[in-house]
């Protein structure tokens, strides 16, 4: 089994519901996201395009955070979901630094690093992330990549995509439908 995400940027508003059912879900601090709203602007004018994307942990097969922390504390479960235990995280901010994402973050409740967990405890209940449950235009797509029929494999099958930053060599699990 190999969980991912495919966010369709041609379907995507950039309203940020996915943001504040991911805030709601997983008591992230005000001031502190897990994911976030990126946009951009693609072209030259009169050619020009706008994108939104949802952006978070992108979920590596590649793994730079898990390297580089000294504790052990992150790390891939069952499923490639890149998690951080709490009890083992000290804090030190080592998996912060080398995310080419910024996709991590300093609680400041907890005093250890926070990120996105496609909601594990979602996920292993059998339901979607809380921002692919919310997502009022349903470009969000998420599932077993290994499973041919689930929603992400059948959305990667039928689109072009892309990842971000592929040239870091982390094999990302989040990919945008173009």
């Amino acid at each position: 089994m190999r969980y991912a995400m495919a966010i369709d940027t041609l379907k995507c508003v950039g309203c940020s519901d996915c943001v504040v059912a991911c805030q709601t879900e997983n008591d992230v601090p005000q001031g502190y996201c897990r994911d976030w709203i990126k946009e951009t602007v693609n072209g030259l004018y009169p050619t020009v395009e706008l994108e939104y994307r949802s952006e978070r942990c992108n979920q590596c097969d590649n793994t730079p955070c898990v390297r580089t922390c000294p504790t052990g504390a992150s790390l891939v479960s069952d499923g490639g979901i890149v998690l951080v235990d709490d009890d083992k995280c000290i804090g030190c901010g080592a998996c912060i630094e080398s995310c080419p994402y910024d996709a991590r973050y300093f609680h400041p409740e907890k005093g250890t690093v926070d990120k996105c967990t496609f909601c594990n405890h979602r996920v292993t209940d059998g339901e979607d992330p809380a921002c692919v449950s919310v997502c009022p235009t349903k470009c969000m797509y998420f599932g077993d990549l290994e499973d041919s029929e689930s929603d992400v494999s059948i959305a990667l099958k039928n689109r072009n995509y892309k990842t971000l930053a592929p040239e870091t060599g982390t094999k990302p699990q989040v990919y945008y439908l173009v």
